[in-house]
């Protein structure tokens, strides 16, 4: 099972440097809606068979042209759902920094709670727990392996990356996911495989089909080779 880990486009509040966490009616700004436009291309004709998102504006929008390319109705999970940063809802950026949590948040995140909120590791667990679930059912509704996306937040996508890493929560600082970024994962028995991490090239085509069977007594499982991952990218 292969999944694409889709950050909404460019929000209004990531040009305003504010944190929006679960705030209502954030929506896509003009480069955002771009890009959601753009990823249609990107994904291009690869066989997409299910759309999962975020229940936030942001998601929503991000999703829609895709959707309606593909003729596929996207399911909302709860569990992919921007962190509840709480008290920090709204507040600028810039004055987050000042707080004594943010050295949490940076250097230790699977200590931090926000005030009124959550802690990230409640927010790994439960959209690793999501993402796994969907991969199991859609499994097992085609029969075989399914190709399907995820659209959600930054620090979701983060958490789960690092997870699929074998990577400790206070290293998932070090994963970027820029707006409208793809991550890979595939998803198989003997361990996950990420084959892109932060993707924002024009098109999203290698390394995404089911891995050829293996010999018999072959211990071996490998997804198939990548040729155009990208580790990092633009910040905006």
């Amino acid at each position: 099972m292969t999944v694409i880990l889709l950050r909404h486009g460019r929000s209004t509040s990531n040009t305003a440097h504010t944190l929006a966490g679960r705030s209502e009616g954030v929506d896509l700004d003009d480069k955002g809606r771009d890009q959601a436009d753009g990823v249609v291309e990107r994904i291009g004709a690869l066989p997409v068979r299910a759309i999962v998102r975020s229940p936030l504006l942001r998601c929503r929008r991000t999703v829609e042209p895709l959707a309606a390319a593909l003729q596929l109705e996207p399911v909302v999970d709860e569990r992919l759902s921007e962190v509840d940063y709480g008290a920090w809802t709204g507040r600028k950026i810039g004055d987050l920094v000042k707080e004594p949590l943010w050295a949490v948040v940076q250097q230790q995140p699977s200590a931090a709670v926000f005030p009124d909120g959550e802690g990230l590791a409640q927010v790994q667990a439960r959209a690793v727990a999501a993402v796994r679930e969907h991969d199991r059912a859609l499994a097992e509704q085609h029969e075989g392996d399914v190709l399907w996306v995820a659209c959600t937040h930054g620090d979701v996508i983060k958490a789960v990356l690092a997870d699929a890493l074998g990577v400790h929560l206070d290293g998932f600082q070090r994963i970027t996911a820029d707006p409208a970024s793809m991550s890979v994962i595939r998803y198989t028995s003997l361990r996950p495989f990420v084959l892109h991490v932060n993707h924002t090239g024009p098109s999203l085509t290698s390394g995404l089909v089911a891995a050829p069977a293996k010999a018999d007594g072959d211990a071996s499982e490998r997804p198939v080779p990548t040729d155009d991952a990208v580790v990092g990218g633009s910040v905006d």
